[in-house]
């Protein structure tokens, strides 16, 4: 593969969870400073301003470990990884309007728990084909972790 397609399909694989980001934030936007600032919060809630970076910084994470994985040999295990890769983001795009659109954080509980499920089998997935990808992408399991029991919190308190 050329310099110029091999930076042209990096760029690519490094967009498309950022404006799969980018995109799901308008449904967060239009809620954050109405209705879940009405929200009970548990304490261990962060700043709404951390969320934005932490976000950026996974999504970036999430397109070099996919490219890794991308560049790599076809191989079953490539395909499937690739595959849940997929789910993850059409979870991950959901869960944003589900909680903040729809204003539904227990049927956005259920998705980010079913999402949490695919991060992990993608995980494992990235890791079997390239190690680096695979670890690359601990620090989305631990935030969605994370997430998931503020989303729980959340959810139960109101």
């Amino acid at each position: 593969m050329d310099k110029l397609k091999s930076t042209g399909i990096f760029v690519a694989f490094l967009l498309l969870p950022v404006l799969v980001g980018v995109t799901a934030s308008m449904a967060t936007a239009t809620s954050v400073t109405t209705w879940y600032a009405g929200l009970e919060k548990p304490f261990f809630s962060p700043p709404n301003w951390l969320f934005g970076p932490v976000w950026t910084l996974l999504y970036v994470l999430m397109g070099v470990s996919s490219y890794l994985v991308f560049i790599r040999p076809a191989s079953a295990e490539r395909k499937i990884g690739l595959d849940v890769y997929g789910v993850t983001l059409v979870l991950n795009f959901a869960w944003s309007f589900l909680f903040f659109y729809f204003r539904s954080p227990g049927i956005a509980l259920v998705d980010i728990v079913i999402l949490w499920f695919f991060i992990l089998g993608m995980i494992i997935q990235f890791y079997r084909v390239r190690p680096v990808a695979g670890l690359l992408q601990i620090p989305y399991l631990l935030w969605v972790t994370f997430a998931t029991m503020l989303n729980g919190a959340v959810w139960w308190l109101n």
